[in-house]
């Protein structure tokens, strides 16, 4: 009993430890010490960094800003003019980013009557609207890298040798040359003269990755599987500022900046969109940790005698090739990486595919009549438009979660709602199209924010839901793999009170963690949101326990193919489900993750309007899993005995697919 609350009680550390760290790191998604390069004096320069944190740079001209941005030192710039000011922003270092600076110094102009024109340099491309691709790019090079050490490990049965180094290093190149072929010539999420600047960067961050962990599993065993993926995937993920370094909470910028995950960012973004300039600490951090990992594996290896997992430690000389023993056949090795480069193109292929290029199709919205603004904004935006007789009806409509926003024609002037409960996309999107239109047309438009319960402050994009998502789904099935390791067997006479407790147990942590500490959503939710939460961990590891049983070690892997590589890009997310992919769009209905995430944005903003079927299929999920476990413990013979070597080996290859948000 001692070892299953043990194990237990390590995955609830991890789990709340990992929603801390996603929650934490991105719900505001404000700029902080965010350089901006100055030309003069401003009465409206002052007037913004007065309310939002930036860091002053002085340039001579705009030609010096404009080096500067080349160089990727600046989020932005304001060029004082004698008659009207200029505003630069910079799509490419941050989306979100290029939001908040546009909207503040436009606000404070307007006060002010100053004219004000706004120029984008190094704009986005429609492949990678939002800037994502970089951070898209890294989990799979995280990922794939970390699996293959820790399988590996596995199959060799011994934490380290010589040879693991030329090993690790080939894998990382070949894993790094099919994640290029994919997320470029197949996905298209880059150019294709972006090809091979970026071939030796995704080896260096797969080599840094891989090397590391290995080295860790040579200094403290098995544990040091489970360090790489709480220090790399938890903590350094959380921090890798995918969204743009200067978004992230000042801490966490400094955390991240010790990390592969955060210096690959900005490694990728700026051989993609910055010529590869301003990579020289990038490089020199990830070759280090590289370097690092190799000489410890490579060169302790040939002098210290190496721990092997289940038996005797062989000698120097006899691990000194892959061949030596027949406890590590080739064949294995070569089956392991395998296993890791087949998960590492999933990851590649399915995260890239469904979140590279977020455009709206169908996108719901609302009116209450026609208007030449609605049929202009239609071209170039893709709306499923539905008639209400009023304003009241179209309220409605939204305060159920049935449209994304309305347009409300009037005599004098219209009004375009939009809701920022349902997409943290969508208002942007129907804000811009409607208001080109609008402008083209000559006609008053008037954006208004409209939802039943606005955002929590502390989430004004609203991401909570989503980023606490990825922390339960990977909870639910760690805590069915510990529980299988430590007691040897997927079922038994208290595996489904055991799983249940743990269910409740974690989402009142992760509750705690979310809504109290770091008030991601209205605390007046926190009762409602507890047995939703315990819901979502609960079929997760029911799942996982009878494919394990059916299974064994590959129940496991189908865990995390369903749930995390086809459930989660399918959910849609806080962009919205119109904004994936056919693909996506249609798969998400009849997985976990999909409707866990309707069923917890809905009960916390909209009142718990249109979570019936998101409910029901929960429901089946979780009753479904539960008679079936039953079953076989009753009718099957029990499994193969787990050794408890590899409890830390479990729960460490199951802590880092949840990926990155």
């Amino acid at each position: 009993m001692k070892r299953i609350l043990a194990a237990l009680g390590i995955v609830l550390v991890l789990q709340s430890l990992f929603a801390l760290c996603l929650v934490s790191s991105l719900q505001l998604l404000v700029l902080r010490n965010a350089p901006i390069g100055v030309t003069g004096a401003s009465p409206v320069v002052d007037a913004v960094t007065s309310k939002v944190s930036l860091q002053r740079l002085s340039y001579t001209d705009e030609s010096d800003v404009l080096e500067a941005i080349d160089q990727s030192k600046l989020y932005g710039a304001y060029l004082p003019g004698l008659k009207s000011d200029m505003l630069i922003v910079v799509p490419a270092k941050s989306f979100f980013g290029r939001v908040e600076l546009e909207a503040a110094f436009e606000d404070v102009a307007k006060k002010l009557h100053r004219p004000l024109t706004v120029k984008t340099v190094k704009p986005l491309p429609m492949s990678d609207r939002l800037g994502g691709v970089s951070g898209l790019l890294l989990i799979p090079l995280l990922i794939g890298g970390y699996l293959a050490a820790v399988l590996v490990l596995k199959a060799t049965r011994t934490a380290a040798a010589p040879w693991h180094v030329a090993m690790l290093l080939g894998y990382s190149t070949v894993g790094a040359v099919l994640t290029d072929l994919i997320a470029g010539p197949g996905i298209g999420a880059y150019e294709n003269s972006h090809f091979w600047p970026l071939l030796p960067c995704f080896i260096l961050i797969a080599a840094s990755v891989t090397l590391a962990a290995a080295a860790f599993q040579r200094l403290v065993g098995p544990l040091g599987t489970l360090l790489v993926a709480t220090l790399f995937i938890i903590v350094g993920g959380s921090a890798a500022g995918g969204v743009g370094a200067s978004l992230l909470p000042v801490y966490w910028q400094h955390i991240g900046a010790v990390f592969p995950p955060q210096q690959g960012i900005t490694l990728l973004r700026n051989v993609i969109y910055f010529d590869g300039n301003n990579i020289t600490t990038p490089l020199i951090v990830l070759g280090l940790y590289a370097l690092a990992g190799g000489v410890i594996i490579g060169y302790l290896g040939r002098w210290r005698p190496v721990k092997k997992i289940g038996g005797k430690a062989p000698s120097h000389r006899a691990e000194s090739t892959p061949t030596a023993s027949p406890g590590r056949p080739v064949v294995a090795v070569l089956a392991a990486l395998a296993v890791a480069a087949v998960m590492q193109c999933l990851f590649t292929a399915n995260y890239m595919s469904s979140a590279h290029e977020p455009v709206a199709t169908d996108l719901p919205i609302g009116t209450t009549g026609a208007s030449p603004i609605l049929n202009a904004a239609r071209k170039n935006l893709s709306l499923k438009v539905t008639q209400y007789p009023d304003e009241t009806a179209v309220k409605d409509a939204i305060d159920q979660a049935k449209i994304y926003g309305a347009l409300i024609p009037g005599t004098t002037s219209n009004t375009l709602l939009v809701v920022p409960t349902l997409s943290d996309v969508a208002p942007l999107d129907l804000a811009g199209n409607f208001e080109e239109a609008a402008k083209k047309l000559r006609q008053p438009l008037h954006v208004e924010q409209y939802a039943p319960h606005p955002l929590a402050k502390k989430d004004p994009f609203g991401l909570v839901e989503s980023l606490m998502l990825v922390p339960l789904l990977v909870g639910g099935y760690m805590a069915a793999t510990m529980l299988r390791a430590t007691t040897g067997t997927s079922v038994g006479r208290w595996r489904l009170p055991a799983l249940a407790g743990f269910a409740v147990l974690a989402a009142l942590l992760v509750n705690l963690v979310v809504c109290t500490w770091l008030k991601g959503y209205p605390a007046q939710k926190f009762w409602i949101v507890w047995p939703i939460l315990a819901l979502i961990v609960a079929v997760v590891a029911l799942i996982a326990a009878v494919l394990q049983k059916l299974l064994g070690a590959a129940g496991t892997l189908l865990t995390v193919v369903v749930v995390m590589l086809f459930g989660n890009p399918s959910s849609g997310g806080a962009n919205g489900v119109p904004y994936l992919p056919a693909f996506w769009r249609a798969i998400g209905p009849y997985l976990p993750p999909r409707n866990a995430y309707i069923l917890l944005r809905n009960t916390i903003y909209f009142d718990g309007h249109g979570t019936t079927q998101a409910l029901i299929v929960l429901l089946i999920y979780l009753v479904v899993p539960a008679v079936a476990l039953l079953l076989l413990y009753r009718f099957r013979t029990p499994d193969s005995h787990v050794t408890p070597e590899t409890e830390a080996e479990a729960t460490a290859l199951t802590v880092p697919v949840g990926g990155l948000p």
